[in-house]
């Protein structure tokens, strides 16, 4: 079975994500293949150099990302370039590393993309599980995590599609307001009910 695991900033998704790696499932990561597509001498940072100048390119030959963010954060068009290139090929990447599990013998692999719904990816998987968390205690967390004023919290936060439109998109949700432990029963419960476990 393939599991889409989603959530949104600070909801605790990659608290569920670490607790499904000790179950030994493999992981397909979107924020590590994101990097992985741009790493010195792959074809996506040729492609990105090749868009905007070989000034993009550290001299130790990886993305300058505070270059690449200045290019294209006042200029939508830019984004739009850039975004071109990298997500179709971080797409293909998580493809194949999904479809080289299965080949590999895996049952079950979980894809865990932060933007599922907002890229539109529920195709790529067959389950969905939204790890989600009230509003107060996702303000609360990330205020803690990134030292951020109330103010910049909550523009991150509405950045991205409320967590209770993702949940009426997912095969089952993890609530989770309360400890590590009922976490992790939450989990279990939604696995043993899939049958992967």
């Amino acid at each position: 079975m393939i599991i889409g695991l989603t959530g949104s900033i600070a909801s605790g998704k990659s608290t569920v994500a670490n607790m499904l790696k000790e179950y030994g499932f493999p992981i397909v990561d979107a924020d590590l293949v994101a990097r992985q597509v741009v790493e010195p001498g792959s074809e996506t940072l040729q492609k990105i150099a090749d868009a905007f100048g070989p000034e993009v390119i550290t001299p130790e030959g990886t993305m300058d990302r505070a270059k690449v963010g200045s290019i294209i954060f006042h200029d939508e068009s830019k984004r739009k370039v850039l975004n071109d290139i990298i997500h179709p090929a971080i797409r293909a990447e998580m493809l194949r590393q999904r479809d080289e599990h299965v080949a590999n013998g895996a049952k079950t692999v979980i894809m865990d993309i932060p933007l599922l719904f907002e890229s539109k990816l529920q195709h790529y998987v067959e389950k969905i599980l939204v790890v989600s968390v009230n509003e107060e205690t996702q303000l609360k967390r990330l205020i803690e995590r990134n030292q951020l004023n109330e103010e910049d919290a909550k523009a991150r936060i509405s950045s991205q599609l409320p967590l209770s439109i993702k949940e009426q998109g997912a095969d089952a949700v993890i609530n989770n307001n309360g400890s590590i432990e009922e976490t992790r029963q939450q989990l279990e419960d939604i696995l043993n009910k899939w049958n992967v476990l």
